[in-house]
This record gives C-alpha cells, sequence and structure tokens, in this order.
C-alpha cells in the first residue's frame, strides 16, 4: 500500500463527520436516507436487502431492560417511555471518550430479544435493529405487526458510535450499560434483513450461493 493511501485511509477512519457513518460508502447498491421514528406506512415501503441510512431518534435497550419492559406490560402498566412506532436497538453503549455521547455502539446479537419481541411488537415497537438470525415466532410477528428487522454491522462498533449524535439514558438507570438510552443518529447505515412481508435476508442471502 502506498504511502498516499495510507494517509488517506488513515484520515478516513479518523474523521469525526458524519459521512463516515455511512454516507461514503462505495459499492453501486442504492443507499436510501430514512427518518426515525417511520413515517406512518413506511415500513411496508422497505423490502429485504435495501441498504438504509438512518436519521433521526431511536432507543437503545438489551437483555434486562426487555424483561423489564415485559414485566410492566404484563402486569397492564405503562412502560416508563412509549415505545409506540419506535425502533430499538440492541444496544450496550461502551463509556465515552472526552467530547463525544457515547464509546462504541456495536449491535448486540439479537436472538437474545427473540422471547421478548413478540409482545413488544404487539405493544407498538416497528422497527428493531441488532445481528444475526431471528426466531421463527419473531418472524411471524414482523410479518404481523407490519414491522421490520434492519441489521448492523458486527464489529464496527467504534465506527457506529460517530453516527451517535446525542445520547441519554431515558429508563431503567440503575442497569448501567443496559438502561434504556434515546439516542438520536444520523447516517447510521443498516441493511434491511427481514421486511414486512416476511422475507429474510439470512435465507435468500446465502441462496444466491448454493450449488443445485
Amino acid at each position: 500500500m502506498s504511502k498516499e493511501l495510507r494517509r488517506e485511509n488513515r484520515g478516513s477512519l479518523n474523521s469525526g463527520s458524519s459521512e463516515q457513518c455511512g454516507s461514503r460508502m462505495n459499492d453501486d447498491q442504492e443507499l436510501i436516507q430514512v427518518q426515525v421514528p417511520f413515517a406512518d406506512g413506511k415500513t411496508k415501503e422497505l423490502r429485504v436487502g435495501q441498504r438504509l441510512l438512518l436519521n433521526g431518534v431511536i432507543y437503545g435497550a438489551r437483555d434486562a431492560a426487555h424483561l423489564r419492559l415485559i414485566e410492566v406490560l404484563e402486569k397492564g402498566e405503562d412502560p416508563p417511555v412509549d415505545l409506540r412506532l419506535q425502533v430499538i436497538y440492541y444496544v450496550g453503549p461502551t463509556p465515552p471518550q472526552p467530547g463525544r455521547p457515547c464509546g462504541a455502539a456495536g449491535p448486540t446479537t439479537s436472538s437474545r430479544m427473540d422471547r421478548y419481541t413478540p409482545q413488544l411488537l404487539e405493544y407498538g415497537v416497528r422497527g428493531l435493529i441488532g445481528k444475526g438470525r431471528r426466531s421463527p415466532e419473531v418472524i411471524n410477528a414482523i410479518k404481523k405487526h407490519g414491522a421490520v428487522y434492519l441489521a448492523a454491522t458486527g464489529g464496527a462498533g467504534a465506527l457506529i458510535g460517530r453516527c451517535i449524535k446525542e445520547m441519554e439514558v431515558v429508563a431503567y438507570p440503575d442497569l448501567g450499560p443496559e438502561a434504556i438510552y434515546r439516542i438520536t443518529v444520523e447516517n447510521l447505515p443498516v441493511t434491511v434483513a427481514i421486511d414486512s412481508r416476511g422475507e429474510n435476508l439470512y435465507e435468500t442471502g446465502p441462496a444466491q450461493y448454493r450449488r443445485i
């Protein structure tokens, strides 16, 4: 690698600009700018395999927060945060560096939330962000409620963290990194992994490369 190219790569990685969060992906697939929370009917327009750049507000929550939300819902009570029509990102961010809202913010394995997800979709959540496959029960719930599952890139937590412009704890602060966060994102890159029709990238993607 030439010295010039090495300098260019270092500059790209060290830049704090929002461009680096996804707007400069350099393949031929279209990147679709999408506002979150989703506008009415937007989830039903999205199709498996599309690559999106999310802008707006999402909520971060992992296992422990999901358990508490389900306990509240099963009691017939209102959750501490209204997550209806919102997008949940399975994330437990690391502490921030000075001047930043958070540190690394990579996705958690989504299957850990599978037991809770159908109830949250029934409650009104309409978007999920994580990594990895989902159970048949979750896929059926996504179809039933017209929701969407988006895949973020595992192992890219530091870069994803640069897409986060604001972050604050809004519920369950005693859970530390597993609290519920309100997160403002800019150009957060994700891929539609399961769309509202139940089309599943974890099935259709590998099928393109199977030998008959």
